[in-house]
């Protein structure tokens, strides 16, 4: 078995209304210095030695990311 992790960020391009919301909140919470927040999606899998990097892209992109606004990474864990 491996484990894999997912990261899911929305694309540079698409507005964060989350990521705005919380940088907005940082400075009434007394946190300065905090230019920009962007949130995303962590996914991790524990998948069978025998699927391929491939496949986990394809799950990424058609099952836990919006390939239309989303940007994603798979990385596997040592």
């Amino acid at each position: 078995m491996a484990r894999v992790v997912v990261e899911v960020m929305p694309r540079a391009e698409i507005l964060d209304p989350q990521g705005q919301a919380i940088t907005n909140a940082l400075p009434r919470l007394g946190f300065d210095g905090v230019a920009e927040v962007r949130q995303g999606k962590r996914f991790e899998l524990e998948v069978d030695d025998n699927v391929d990097d491939g496949q986990l892209e394809q799950i990424a992109g058609t099952l836990l990311a919006n390939t239309v606004i989303e940007d994603w990474k798979v990385t596997r864990l040592p």
